[in-house]
C-alpha cells in the first residue's frame, strides 16, 4: 500500500530544481517507492569539504531534499504544504569520492506532523550519515 497522496512523479521532482541548492549539489531523485523515496548525490568539489571527503551540510541538504519531497507528496497539495521543522544528522564514515545515496522513509505522518529518517550510504552501501527530519504540514493558503 502507497504511503503517498496521488501520484508523486520523479521527473516531475526533478524538473522543479533549477536554480536551487539541489541543482548545484548535483542531488537528483532516483525512486519514489510504494514507502519510501531515493535519490543520489556526487561527492565532488561542490559537496566536500577542505579536507577532502563529502561535507556533513552536504549530508544534511540531501538528508532534507528527500524529506521535504517525502512529506509533500504525503500530503494533500490542495489543502497543505510541508516546510522542514527540525533536523539532525549523525555522520558515520568518509566519502572522498563517488555517489552516495539517500533513502527515506516515514517514522510518523501525521495531520500536522511528519517524521522521516534517512540514511545515506556510499556505493558500497555502508552508512555514511542517518538523519531525522521533522516537517511541519501547514494550511493553504499561507503559503509564504
Amino acid at each position: 500500500m502507497s504511503i503517498w497522496f496521488g501520484e508523486p512523479s520523479v521527473e516531475w521532482a526533478n524538473s522543479r530544481i533549477a536554480g536551487t541548492m539541489i541543482e548545484t549539489l548535483g542531488i537528483e531523485i532516483t525512486e519514489i517507492a510504494d514507502d519510501a523515496i531515493r535519490a543520489r548525490m556526487p561527492v565532488d568539489a561542490r559537496s566536500r569539504q577542505p579536507a577532502g571527503v563529502l561535507h556533513g551540510g552536504a549530508s544534511v541538504a540531501l538528508a532534507e531534499t528527500l524529506a521535504s519531497w517525502g512529506a509533500t507528496f504525503a500530503a494533500d497539495p490542495a489543502t497543505s504544504y510541508c516546510v522542514g521543522l527540525e533536523i539532525n544528522a549523525n555522520h558515520v564514515r568518509p566519502v572522498a569520492e563517488g555517489w552516495v545515496f539517500g533513502e527515506a522513509r516515514p517514522l510518523n505522518i501525521g495531520r500536522t506532523v511528519q517524521i522521516w529518517e534517512i540514511r545515506i550510504t556510499d556505493e558500497r552501501g555502508k552508512l555514511v550519515c542517518v538523519s531525522r527530519c521533522t516537517m511541519a504540514v501547514l494550511p493553504r493558503p499561507t503559503e509564504y
